[in-house]
């Protein structure tokens, strides 16, 4: 019998594997991926380990010894290039090709280029891997020992804050650039997008909205501003970039793998139990368009939970399970003294009607909900811990809730 492949070198693919053996499988199990290291997780890249504060080790949920130890072999620096599903066989970019019985596509996503001259330069970065937070923390940190620096971070969602956050507990000069009227906005509104705001502005950060970046320039080669398109500039040794990611949809797209419209979200077409339009091919974590049952419609979520969540779920699946997948999203960040937990999902601008907070924001201690037609559909907490099950509850209740009782969540 041919292996299950895993194709992908993050979380969702540790998971995978980890839950084939869990459930007993002792068939042979390959992970290909197209980076040199053992499958990693990738929210650490922004916060902690970017900042210095934490072990190489600290990114990886499995160590390197658990594969052996579970005969699991792990292909690094190989890049798949082509799948026929019919043939249920991979192609390699050596030319080589590895046949499998099951696949799991799992490639993750990648940065969106930032379309303006100057993006060649040195000193500017996209965050993505374990070798982009090796760079660009070598550079924040020579620069904080030197007690100089000066970062410009072009997008303000969660990649672009968080890198700012770890930038500026740095003690160095951080600009955001923006092109929404507040940062986060596309995710949590103006209500809690002021919020965030605030936060960066209490620690000295530059924060600039409504505005987008029309080139960057150097001198010698190296990045020493950011071009805006009012006709300013701001100064700049260091310019890290996040305006978003693309799924890596390519290999399911030349397959003929059935693919969601961009109108729902993008990425690959999966049924509940993460199988794709070909019985024997699944997709999970970034690229996977997954029906929720709960909201009705397929989701597409790029975040930690979804990748630990949906990997284990297309293990069990490739095993012939067939319980739907039902999580609903949830997502967290820390910001200096910030943290945050988020669980449900809104379409923001015009899937809710109210946010209703609970407990403190002046004190940075509070819940707030987002609701529409009286239903909790989103919850997020701030410095208030292990709530996420009470405002799921709400979420799943989908009973109007009264504002009363929302008020008092946090006594």
């Amino acid at each position: 019998m041919n292996p299950f492949v895993l194709v992908g070198g993050g979380l969702t693919t540790a998971r995978a594997a980890e839950a084939l053996r869990s459930e007993g499988y002792d068939g042979d199990v390959v992970v290909v991926t197209s980076e040199p290291h053992h499958p990693y997780e990738r929210p650490p890249l922004s916060k902690d380990y970017l900042r210095g504060e934490a072990e190489r080790d600290a990114v990886f949920p499995l160590d390197e010894a658990w594969y052996g130890e579970h005969a699991v072999a792990v292909r690094t620096n190989e890049t798949v290039v082509g799948l026929d599903p019919a043939e249920h066989t991979l192609t390699l970019s050596d030319g080589a090709t590895l046949s499998f019985s099951k696949l799991l596509l799992a490639p993750g996503s990648t940065p969106r280029p930032l379309d303006v001259i100057g993006t060649d330069l040195a000193g500017v970065h996209y965050l993505r891997t374990l070798e982009d937070s090796d760079r660009i923390s070598s550079m924040l940190l020579e620069a904080s020992l030197e007690g100089v620096g000066r970062v410009a971070v072009v997008g303000d969602g969660w990649i672009g804050l968080e890198v700012a956050a770890s930038a500026r507990s740095l003690g160095l000069d951080v600009t955001v650039v923006g092109r929404g009227s507040h940062p986060l906005g596309r995710v949590l509104g103006p209500e809690m997008g002021d919020f965030y705001a605030g936060v960066h502005t209490e620690h000295d950060v530059r924060l600039l909205r409504r505005t987008s970046v029309s080139g960057l320039r150097g001198a010698e080669g190296r990045v020493t501003g950011v071009d805006l398109s009012d006709g300013t500039q701001v100064g700049a040794d260091v310019v890290v970039i996040g305006v978003g990611a693309t799924p890596n949809i390519g290999l399911a797209e030349v397959a003929g793998l059935d693919l969601r419209p961009a109108s729902l979200g993008g990425g690959i077409v999966v049924d509940g139990t993460l199988a794709t339009s070909h019985p024997d091919v699944y997709a999970a974590g970034d690229v996977a368009s997954i029906p929720s049952l709960h909201y009705g419609r397929p989701l597409r979520v790029e975040h930690w939970a979804t990748a630990q969540e949906s990997g284990a779920h297309a293990g069990r699946a490739l095993l012939g399970a067939t319980a739907p997948y039902d999580k609903l999203p949830y997502f967290y960040s820390d910001q200096y003294d910030v943290g945050m937990e988020y669980t449900g999902w809104v379409d923001v601008p015009g899937g809710y009607d109210d946010v209703v907070v609970s407990g403190s924001v002046d004190t940075r201690e509070f819940v707030a909900f987002w609701l529409l037609d009286g239903q909790v559909v989103a919850g997020m907490a701030v410095n208030v811990w292990e709530q996420m099950e009470r405002v799921e509850e709400l979420i799943r209740s989908r009973r109007k809730v009264p504002r009363e009782e929302l008020d008092a969540f946090v006594s």
